[in-house]
């Protein structure tokens, strides 16, 4: 299990992600915190929504968030799969997330996430976590003093640098 920060802290990590196999759309349903992949929480939303007090949805880079824009409020953790730490995809859909969608939840970096990456992903959205398993999260909570003072405004802090210092 890889490590998770949440809120600039480490934390237990109670959420299981669950398998995108085609047989789970007619197996029964694991106990827990899961993270739902859109096609399962489709498929099935009606028995996750009755069954489930705490639901989490995990998403691929390549996701369309109209597709699921309706169905955000039901979700406490989205979890942004990051295949490759070099993929840029999973930060847009954060943004998006945070500024079109309105989204107050936990959104979760997942995959090959690297310490480097904490400071600009938390600027756009990310709240939390899961480290690339064998990485230092010591090490990693240093990240978010990378940058005093970010010029370009984001989801963390709307207001360009500018702007801050006229207002």
């Amino acid at each position: 299990m890889s490590t998770l920060i949440k809120n600039r802290a480490i934390a237990a990590d109670t959420w299981q992600p669950i398998a995108a196999a085609e047989d789970l759309h007619n197996q029964p349903l694991p106990e827990g915190d899961l993270l739902f992949p859109p096609a399962l929480w489709q498929a099935r939303k009606n028995e996750i929504i009755s069954r489930y007090k705490r639901i989490g949805l995990w998403l691929e880079p390549d996701a369309d968030l109209a597709e699921l824009a309706d169905d955000l409020h039901y979700f406490m953790v989205i979890a942004i799969h990051f295949p490759r730490f070099a993929d840029g995809r999973g930060y847009s859909l954060a943004r998006l997330l945070r500024e079109r969608h309105h989204y107050e939840g936990e959104i979760r970096a997942v995959g090959d996430v690297l310490h480097d990456q904490l400071f600009l992903m938390q600027r756009v959205g990310f709240d939390a976590w899961a480290l690339k398993e064998g990485k230092d999260a010591e090490k990693a909570l240093n990240a978010f003093a990378t940058f005093k003072a970010p010029y370009q405004s984001a989801v963390d802090e709307p207001l360009p640098l500018f702007r801050r210092r006229n207002a």
